[in-house]
């Protein structure tokens, strides 16, 4: 048996268990310079008689070895799959149908080998990088298996995820130019990685109307992310379906004459996407109250209306009440607005969440959720969108108790359903273990980075089905760029390197602060002054005069008549206005 071992192999089969199999490895005497680098990590091929099975190095050892003169150490090897068919066409198939043999040579996979494995079949891959094993060999994605069944990109602070995200998104708005794409961009990062391809959106000239909150994320956003009053909230559920009726009435009468009905007959829910106006709220509100005598029951009416003006006059909340009192049914501009329905030119929008107030956030993801999933499901998915949340752990996490329930389970729609209504999910996160497991078990995709948290890796153990759980062991020690792949996407388990990204495609985390401050920075008290007026100005309706983008804005004006007039951007702050105290990008 030995003497059929070709000159090439390091090693053979010494025993099989399922997908795994242990080999042993030649004393260096036997085999070449070059194959002695056979550790873990590494791809191998083992020659069976109608196939080439290739597996995958998980472990050497040179304990038990029970002949010292022909081993110097074994290997445990997971075996992946395998190559048929004549060797001018070869085939590589995941799976193995014929099980290796005692005594099988094995020896290191070669170059061409490596090229069957990755080169794809079809036009619908995106390169992504190289192979750590062979810089040579170019890694694909195949687009249809990791966009329709989800995909996750998952990795600690500073290793390259958010580039690694740009370099997704943009290979996949190359190989999808029609595809929608719709990112919550959490730090703000991702606004020029996308060039003239994206819309960006903030608080500036974001328009998303109260009246398209359900109930539980209007409730949300009265009582600043606390539990609401009991007594407040059965108020708040009987008047708001009935300011609905009221304004479609109103409608209705003014357009074509209908004789006016009672609004409770119309037949609305507080959940019902159409307009009210909070004008006809509070006289709801009011009404009710001035029938009361008890004067302990007037007060919990009064502080529900109290909140609401509170909320409605509080400027950080223009992009919700802005034209609160005015009406108009504009969900169609908006949908079209925020989902690129036509594209025109721009088919990504990039949501900036840095700059809206931190109680509504929550609230604004979940409608931006809930209403992409929604669209999906009524249009019977003719116009697919991926929808890809960075932070992904914040808005669904794992404990129930934290976070908003109603944005869990709008991503969760997403996460189980969103396939069949063509709204895909991609997911990004630096603490899979605080996601919850039902929602990341959905993404079929994974592109896991450096991750030194042992739950977090935990977590990736259970969530991968691959024969390769075993490469699990390297995440620790990835360098930056580095990336395990796994799942439909990717033909094999695969240890690979995200590929340069174009500096004006890089987000914005990449231009870090200098710890030193630099000595013409000036932080005088003109600096600390200025500071203080941006940090005021958020909160107010004015633009400050030092703000470095107040004279470049332009002048709000009527927009087309063919757009809606509350789609223009409102006059608030510039996202970018803090962008002289950090170090200019290069």
């Amino acid at each position: 048996m030995p003497g059929s071992i070709a000159v090439t192999s390091f090693g053979r089969v010494i025993s099989v268990r399922g997908s795994l199999a242990r080999v042993g490895l030649l004393s260096t005497s036997q085999m070449a310079v070059s194959e002695a680098r056979a550790t873990v990590g590494r791809f191998v091929s083992i020659r069976c008689p109608t196939s080439t099975i290739v597996a995958l190095i998980t472990e050497v050892s040179c304990e038990d070895l029970h002949d010292i003169d022909e081993y110097i150490a074994s290997a445990s090897v997971d075996l992946l799959g395998e190559i048929s068919g004549p060797a001018e066409r070869p085939k590589f198939q995941r799976g193995v149908t014929h099980y290796p043999t005692i005594g099988d040579p094995v020896e290191m996979i070669t170059n061409a080998e490596l090229r069957t494995i990755y080169t794809p079949t079809s036009a619908d891959h995106i390169n992504v990088g190289t192979l750590q094993q062979d810089r040579s060999v170019t890694a694909y994605v195949n687009v249809e298996e990791m966009l329709s069944k989800h995909f996750a990109v998952l990795g600690s602070t500073g290793v390259g995820k958010s580039t690694g995200v740009s370099l997704l998104l943009n290979e996949i708005l190359k190989a999808r130019p029609n595809l929608r794409i719709f990112l919550l961009d959490v730090h703000n990062e991702y606004g020029r990685c996308f060039g003239d391809r994206a819309l960006v959106l903030n608080p500036r000239n974001l328009k998303l109307p109260f009246w398209l909150f359900n109930f539980e994320e209007i409730v949300d956003v009265l009582f600043a992310g606390r539990p609401g009053v009991p007594e407040e909230l059965d108020i708040l559920a009987e008047v708001i379906p009935m300011a609905k009726g009221i304004y479609t009435q109103y409608q209705n009468a003014d357009r074509i004459g209908l004789k006016r009905i009672d609004p409770k007959q119309i037949g609305y829910t507080f959940d019902t996407p159409v307009p009210y106006r909070l004008v006809d709220l509070i006289s709801l509100i009011d009404e009710r109250m001035g029938k009361l005598d008890n004067r302990s029951s007037r007060i919990i009416y009064h502080k529900l209306i109290s909140r609401i003006e509170t909320v409605r006059n509080d400027p950080r909340y223009g992009f919700m009440f802005d034209n609160a009192n005015v009406g108009g049914d504009t969900m169609a501009e908006v949908i079209s607005y925020l989902f690129r329905l036509p594209a025109n030119g721009k088919p990504m929008t990039v949501m900036q969440l840095a700059g809206f107030p931190a109680e509504v956030v929550d609230s604004v993801v979940s409608v931006l959720c809930r209403m992409a999933f929604d669209f999906g499901l009524w249009s019977d998915g003719v116009s697919p969108m991926l929808f890809v949340c960075e932070e992904a752990h914040r808005y669904a996490s794992a404990d129930r108790n934290i976070g908003f329930g109603p944005t869990r389970k709008a991503i969760s729609r997403i996460a189980k359903e969103g396939r069949k209504y063509g709204v895909y999910l991609g997911l990004v996160t630096q603490r899979p273990a605080e996601l919850d497991a039902t929602i990341i078990s959905q993404c079929n995709t994974l592109f896991s980075m450096r991750l030194a948290n042992e739950r977090d890796q935990a977590l990736m153990r259970s969530a991968v089905s691959d024969a390769a759980a075993n490469l699990l062991s390297f995440v620790p020690s990835l360098g930056t760029r580095e990336v395990l792949a796994f799942g439909e996407g990717v033909a094999l388990p695969t240890r690979l390197r995200f590929k340069e990204v174009p500096p004006h495609q890089l987000p914005r985390s990449e231009a870090t602060i200098a710890t030193v401050p630099s000595v013409s920075a000036g932080h005088d008290m003109h600096f600390v002054g200025a500071v203080l007026e941006r940090w005021r100005g958020a909160t107010s309706n004015r633009d400050a005069p030092n703000d470095p983008g107040f004279a470049e804005r332009p002048i709000a004006r009527p927009l087309p008549s063919a757009e809606s007039p509350l789609l223009q951007p409102s006059m608030g702050l510039d996202p970018d206005r803090f962008s002289l105290l950090k170090k200019p990008l290069r």
